[in-house]
């Protein structure tokens, strides 16, 4: 063996003399030996090595050879790699991009050459705002962080806002080189467009009817900044899901709202019985314009009767004035006579009757006439 052939060792590095690989220990001034010569280790090392080279006792060039093209087979091989369907393969060469890669098996130089990165871009990712995974084990699944939650409302009020954001990789390149701890930097983006807004709106809005329009704004809001980073990142959903006053004064505020309900509801009440009153006198306000119309349309239409009345009379005047003026005299003493309790007596006969004054003052008016029997 080329360990064992040692000269003047006492057997070897295996033997009894103890020695290293190198043949036997140093030997220190303690124990009145002589320091070990450097020399002539490092001529026995070269003559281990020599051993191994072509015209020694060990291996020949064509297994030399033969043994360092397959490491550099498998050193190759180390560069295959796999790409899962909702992955994107990013090649890297020298630290610089150089093409991405669809699922699928596929190979780059390997390392320390070459690299690949895959993210997840089929992958929706989710954060929270406000809250946190807690100890399980005490029962608490989550536990609420005021310093992200708590936030500032439009007319200075604070408010505890939990919410939810969703997000995915929309440009993988963008994603891995051009932000820094991309998930920190989502979170960081969410809470400052999410302060924006909510500084935007006051708090009654805000724990009513402004919530879904918040959460847009918001989207929008992430959205753009992110882009203005060219993150690469694709924000999909904010969803609000604890929007409360803080904790301790949450029984106060509940009741100014239920003060501010009671107000509302008799406002509307108010309203409600104003609007009824008002509608009444409008009613009574239109009968009364339409009945003083109709009765200017009859006075007016009766005028004008008279009037065509009186011109078509005047027009038979002209043509028989003699007639007329009888005609209208007749039609004069009818409405005169008409309505009078009267007898008629005829001239020859007035001497034989007897004059009879009617007592009877409830008896309804009536005409008699008499005549003389021939």
């Amino acid at each position: 063996m080329p360990w064992s052939n040692q000269s003047g060792g006492g057997g070897g590095w295996r033997g009894g003399g103890g020695g290293g690989p190198w043949g036997s220990p140093p030997r220190g001034p303690g124990n009145g030996q002589q320091p070990p010569d450097l020399e002539e280790i490092l001529k026995r090392g070269q003559d281990r090595l020599r051993s191994l080279l072509p015209g020694g006792n060990g291996f020949g060039a064509p297994a030399v050879l033969g043994i360092l093209a397959i490491a550099v087979i498998l050193w190759g091989l180390t560069g295959v790699y796999r790409v899962e369907p909702d992955e994107i393969g990013v090649e890297l060469v020298l630290g610089q991009v150089r093409t991405k890669t669809s699922p699928g098996l596929h190979w780059n130089f390997p390392y320390p050459i070459g690299d690949v990165e895959k993210p997840k871009v089929l992958q929706v990712r989710e954060l929270t705002v406000g809250l946190r995974d807690a100890d399980s084990a005490r029962g608490v699944a989550q536990r609420d962080v005021p310093e992200e939650s708590l936030m500032l409302t439009g007319d200075e009020n604070l408010v505890d806002v939990d919410f939810k954001v969703q997000w995915s990789i929309k440009d993988p390149i963008a994603y891995l080189f051009n932000i820094q701890r991309q998930e920190d930097t989502v979170k960081a983006v969410a809470e400052s467009a999410m302060r924006e807004a909510i500084g935007k709106n006051n708090i009654q809005r805000i724990l009513t009817e402004a919530r879904e329009k918040i959460e847009v704004d918001v989207r929008d809001m992430m959205q753009k900044t992110l882009d203005d980073y060219k993150s690469g990142v694709e924000v999909r959903l904010v969803q609000m899901q604890k929007v409360d006053p803080p904790a301790d004064v949450i029984d106060a505020f509940r009741d100014v709202q239920a003060a501010r309900a009671d107000a509302e509801r008799v406002q509307n009440q108010a309203q409600a019985n104003a609007n009824k009153v008002v509608q009444d006198a409008n009613g009574q306000a239109s009968e009364i314009t339409a009945r003083g119309q109709a009765y200017m349309r009859q006075t007016v239409e009766e005028a004008r009767g008279q009037a065509d009345r009186y011109l078509k009379v005047y027009e038979q005047y002209k043509k028989a004035p003699d007639v007329t003026r009888e005609r209208l005299y007749l039609e004069t003493m009818e409405r005169v006579f008409g309505t009078m309790d009267k007898t008629i007596v005829d001239t020859p006969a007035a001497n034989g009757l007897l004059p009879l004054l009617n007592l009877d003052k409830s008896a309804k008016p009536s005409t008699t006439r008499t005549g003389t029997q021939p």
